[in-house]
């Protein structure tokens, strides 16, 4: 982490939390940035004066404008998935993610004239979005073969010491839920902390991968054990609700051994152990296996001095985009969004 960042924050906690008029606090927003622009885009119809649909821009402003008003935090880093993807899951399991049709269409709330049309129009909004994100005072990450999931719990795990809060509807974040780290579901409107997490699911937070690994992700194309939702998988294996261990899918195996005449479930599980093994290998994130190099990336980004706030170039964009019905208070919603990183990154 930036030794003028820790020192800052150090000043800034002997004077009570504050810099002239504005409150900082060592919060660290990171936000799903590919995650977030998917969801606004398949459900934003808005058209700019010209009848272009921007509404993939506008959502995804609104939608980070909205998500650091409500956290208020110290600093913010957007994170995309990397060219290529993960290439580590897809070594593992070729037909990771492939069940996602490409012929699928997203939009519903405005009806493009084809797929191909709405994939271009996808395309030249999320680079757009990035372009409006380099005025921001904020830090954009994104590492070639290095899937967003990773980064992010990288960062969250292993590089900040800071609070950090995880913006994204990805129930994998979940299991990286501590007394330091909280996912925040924009859909739902809930901050999963560890008593959310237990109160939602029934399974505390440390648990949370492995009920992950024995139902699956089909939306990954990861297969789950059959027979095991969330209410089987806590009634035939309640130790999974322990506060106080760490259950692992080994654990659970090793419960299903001896026994696999008395339950289908049980059987199930024994019969598919080196799928889960997998599952294991593909969810985890509490310690991501990415390379030395890809590292080293994200170190030097995060260590960098964060980008002040380029109004110029903003409003400039802006105008070009004619975005002026959809952001009608510009200068207000750049000035109650973005003046608290702007006063950060000045000093940074």
């Amino acid at each position: 982490m930036n030794k003028r960042y820790i020192s800052l924050l150090d000043e800034i906690k002997k004077n009570g939390g504050k810099i002239d008029d504005g409150h900082f606090n060592d919060k660290v927003l990171i936000i799903d940035g590919l995650n977030t622009f998917i969801r606004v885009f398949s459900v934003m119809p808005t058209l700019n004066d010209d009848g272009v649909h921007i509404g993939g821009i506008v959502g995804f402003l609104k939608s980070i404008g909205y998500v650091i008003r409500l956290f208020s935090p110290t600093r913010t880093i957007i994170v995309f998935d990397g060219k290529g993807g993960s290439t580590r899951r897809r070594k593992l399991h070729p037909e990771y993610k492939a069940g996602r049709k490409t012929d699928k269409r997203l939009v519903r709330a405005y009806d493009f004239a084809d797929k191909e049309e709405e994939r271009k129009n996808m395309l030249r909004q999320l680079q757009r979005v990035v372009q409006y994100l380099e005025a921001l005072p904020l830090n954009i990450l994104s590492i070639d073969n290095i899937e967003a999931d990773d980064t992010i719990a990288y960062l969250s795990k292993q590089v900040l010491k800071e609070k950090v809060v995880i913006s994204s509807t990805d129930k994998d974040f979940i299991q990286l839920v501590d007394d330091r780290i909280k996912v925040y579901s924009p859909t739902k409107k809930i901050i999963y902390d560890k008593e959310q997490v237990f109160k939602e699911y029934g399974v505390p937070s440390r648990n949370f991968l492995t009920y992950r690994v024995l139902e699956g992700d089909k939306s990954d194309n990861i297969p789950g054990i059959k027979g095991a939702g969330l209410k089987t998988i806590i009634k035939r294996f309640p130790q999974i609700q322990d506060h106080d261990n760490d259950i692992t899918i080994e654990d659970i195996v090793g419960l299903c051994r001896g026994k696999e005449d008395e339950m289908k479930i049980f059987e199930n599980v024994s019969m598919c152990e080196p799928q889960l093994e997998l599952n294991r290998k593909l969810m985890q994130l509490q310690e991501v296996d990415i390379p030395s190099n890809a590292k080293r990336k994200i170190l030097g980004a995060i260590d960098n001095p964060i980008q002040r706030l380029n109004k110029l170039e903003f409003e400039k964009m802006f105008l070009q985009d004619k975005l002026f019905s959809s952001l009608p208070n510009l200068q207000g919603w750049l000035l109650q969004t973005f003046n608290q990183l702007n006063r950060y990154a000045e000093m940074s």
